[in-house]
């Protein structure tokens, strides 16, 4: 096996052996669990970047094996699948040193880390998925992978969410398997490409291709927590903050979405997607996702359900990006799956830290908090601007970008869509920005925790910190080459390359 078709392999493996080394030892193992933990995470990122450096320069990385008569298991790294693997390998790492702190007195740790390797293995193998076929294997490896980490605190409440978390996408997951057997029964093992396979279609077959569109879309949304199948999304906040920051941020929302966009791009094709009729109606829903989650978000008190309803929101800002049909516009949604990704787990992170410090969940618990955990609330407050569209933030590079393109393509009521959000998602964080900051505290914080001179555990403490400083730099650099903004430009400049 040669170096190109070996790194795929080796990326996926890394987290599936740290997975069963994790189940393998005791439940005090803590020093050797955090060591194969961290080791795990920190050579795949490497593994990752490289291969990122090498399509970058046209290295063609793949593996392929015939699995049944005309089905192939494919791995294989492109553009695309290099941003989405990258997106998981930084904050696999960063989730991974925040959870070490998170659970540091809790109960099944070792449950936890296991099936937490395993979910990230999962969504490596959605991100190198060559094909349909090896994509719906790692998607629903994935499904039964966060499962365990969702009902992780074992409360009647998490089991309930759990079995919400299942029915919505073991169903999903059975429309998008049909849909991708009546493909196969048409077209046979379609591997992704740049420019799809039906550009060319016969005409016999546009009726099918519309109707196994509409089962793929349906299927991959309820993970991308397309209204109306978004609704176990907000009730999957009763799991762990490091697991919400994993469902929000990387794993499997966004493998809906990734999902959605390899069906436009690499499956029909952009242009064939188009001519059928199937962009849009796609566009549509995703601008109603936007506007409706963004209004069910200000009536939540909850602070986890409040992030719960923005991401279902800010998710959808990605499916209208490639729904629009425009280059630009394109470039805006795919750069916003790595924005929303660094942004929405700074909030995560720092949901944690208030609960794990303070004790507090409710955001009218919030008054003050930002005298008592500044670190925590100035990183807060950067990615709630930035969710808002604030320059020079990353958020604002979405907008702005998407927004160019969608005046681009004539789809001037994509503005008034943009607009309406960033005000909607200024309406649902500027109070909790308030309550931080100019607001005195109530009384005694309900569960108060001390760990010296930080305001919380250093493992809690620098990753929120962290990806907030990313969220700047990425706003602020965004032209400079191997940005996510540059990134975005190559994946559509090789998708729409003649």
């Amino acid at each position: 096996m040669t170096l190109e078709q070996w790194l795929p392999v080796f990326a996926l493996m890394i987290s599936l052996a740290a997975s069963l080394v994790i189940f393998a030892l005791p439940e005090t193992g803590y020093v050797r669990r955090t060591s194969v933990n961290l080791g795990a995470a920190v050579l795949k990122l490497v593994v990752v970047i490289v291969m990122v450096w090498g399509v970058f320069h046209g290295v063609n990385y793949g593996v392929s094996f015939t699995m049944l008569p005309g089905v192939t298991f494919v791995l294989r790294a492109d553009a695309l699948s290099m941003m989405f693997a990258g997106l998981s390998a930084v904050l696999w790492l960063l989730t991974t040193i925040y959870a070490v702190g998170y659970l540091e007195d809790s109960p099944n740790r070792r449950r936890f880390f296991g099936f937490f390797s395993l979910c990230v293995a999962s969504t490596m193998g959605i991100a190198l998925a060559g094909n349909l076929f090896t994509f719906f294997l790692f998607y629903e490896m994935l499904t039964l992978s966060t499962y365990p980490l969702v009902v992780h605190r074992g409360t009647e409440k998490a089991l309930r969410a759990g079995r919400t978390y299942l029915i919505y996408t073991l169903t999903g997951g059975a429309v998008l398997l049909f849909a991708i057997a009546w493909l196969h029964s048409l077209a046979g093992d379609l591997s992704f490409r740049d420019g799809g396979h039906f550009v060319d279609a016969d005409p016999d077959i546009h009726r099918s291709l519309v109707l196994i569109f509409i089962l793929l879309v349906a299927g991959l949304g309820v993970k991308a927590a397309l209204f109306p199948l978004h609704g176990w999304l907000p009730q999957a906040m009763v799991a762990p903050a490091p697991v919400s920051a994993l469902l929000h941020a990387v794993a499997v929302v966004k493998a809906g979405a990734f999902g959605i966009v390899r069906v436009v791009y690499d499956v029909y094709g952009v242009e064939a997607s188009s001519a059928l009729g199937l962009l849009a109606p796609l566009s549509w829903l995703a601008a109603f996702t936007i506007l409706y989650a963004s209004t069910r978000a200000i009536w939540q008190v909850d602070l986890k359900r409040r992030l719960a309803f923005s991401t279902i929101s800010q998710v959808s800002y990605i499916i209208l990006g490639i729904a629009l049909a425009g280059p630009l516009a394109a470039v805006g949604g795919l750069v916003h799956l790595l924005h929303q990704g660094i942004m929405k787990i700074t909030l995560f992170f720092c949901a944690g830290n208030y609960a794990e410090t303070l004790g507090i969940h409710r955001i009218d618990e919030m008054d003050g908090a930002g005298q008592r955990m500044p670190g925590t609330s100035v990183a807060f407050t950067i990615g709630a601007f930035g969710m808002i569209g604030a320059p020079p933030l990353a958020g604002f590079i979405t907008k702005w970008v998407m927004g160019s393109g969608a005046l681009a393509v004539n789809m001037d009521w994509v503005i008034l869509v943009l607009v309406g959000s960033s005000l909607l998602n200024a309406a649902y964080f500027l109070p909790i920005v308030h309550r931080l900051w100019f607001r005195e505290v109530k009384g005694a914080w309900p569960e108060e925790r001390h760990w010296g001179r930080l305001e919380t555990s250093p493992w809690l403490f620098w990753p929120p910190l962290l990806t907030a400083v990313v969220t700047v730099v990425i706003g602020v650099l965004a032209s400079l080459p191997f940005s996510p903004l540059s990134w975005a430009e190559l994946i559509v400049l090789r998708e729409y390359a003649p």
